[in-house]
């Protein structure tokens, strides 16, 4: 792997964690494009670290309220927030690494994230704010998170919507789902550690490796800072309609055996 590749998948990596269209469906894509079926589960590994620093950095001052009181609310909703994926990721863990490596459905499931987006979107906007959250809309939340698991299902997407269906204001859905995906990501990473120890070292050079840490983690900050303003006064729609896109475009290219 080049370091221009590393370099491109960081991006995209980084970019669509936060956006809502998916970072697996299209870290699937980038790799076919550059014929790097199997880019390497360190490559992989690293640059969920990259998002996990940006969404750490950006959140610094929850998590140090945090860690000086550990019994915080916050704490509480992200615990049960993350126990749906807990759950459903640990009991399904081989069956979900199975669809990820064919990329067999991702079509589908870009749509699927598509009519989701579009459905939450056209609802009326709620006025809950971050101080009013409890536990039962962070389980509603977590909930939708879990069926994120899904590659080319988006994580930020599913939650985000969960929060306008709970009637949380635009900004506060974006916020809350992203501080979501602090545990889920760092769960990925200390997973995918595990095997990347047990498989043993892969040829990616650290230069490489390097690079595309610094971008997941740059254009990871800028996506979670861009979004959480751009939803104050945008729709959703217009993401909905770019995985329309490109869940058609790979269905057809799928069924001519070009993908």
């Amino acid at each position: 792997m080049s370091k221009i590749e590393a370099f491109i998948l960081g991006i995209i990596q980084g970019l669509t964690e936060f956006l809502p269209i998916s970072s697996t469906g299209h870290l699937y894509l980038g790799r076919n494009i550059f014929g790097l079926q199997e880019a390497g589960l360190l490559l992989d590994t690293m640059l969920h670290l990259g998002t996990l620093v940006a969404v750490l950095y950006f959140y610094r001052e929850e998590f140090i309220k945090i860690i000086k009181n550990p019994f915080h609310k916050l704490s509480l909703l992200l615990l049960v927030g993350t126990l749906p994926a807990v759950v459903v990721g640990l009991t399904f863990k081989d069956y979900f690494e199975e669809i990820s490596k064919t990329g067999v459905t991702i079509g589908w499931e870009f749509l699927l994230t598509g009519a989701v987006l579009w459905f939450a979107d056209s609802i009326k906007e709620g006025r809950k704010r971050m101080d009013q959250i409890n536990w039962k809309d962070a389980l509603f939340i977590g909930s939708f998170q879990a069926a994120a698991i899904f590659p080319a299902i988006s994580r930020s997407g599913l939650t985000i919507a969960a929060g306008l269906f709970r009637k949380l204001d635009r900004e506060t859905a974006a916020y809350f789902s992203f501080l979501l995906s602090t545990p889920a990501i760092a769960g990925a990473v200390v997973l995918q550690t595990t095997e990347v120890i047990q498989v043993g070292r892969e040829d990616i050079s650290l230069s490489a490796l390097m690079i595309g840490i610094l971008a997941s983690a740059i254009f990871g900050y800028i996506a979670v800072k861009w979004m959480i303003n751009y939803l104050k006064k945008h729709s959703l729609k217009t993401f909905a309609v770019y995985v329309w896109v490109l869940g058609i475009t790979v269905l057809v290219l799928q069924h001519l055996r070009l993908f």
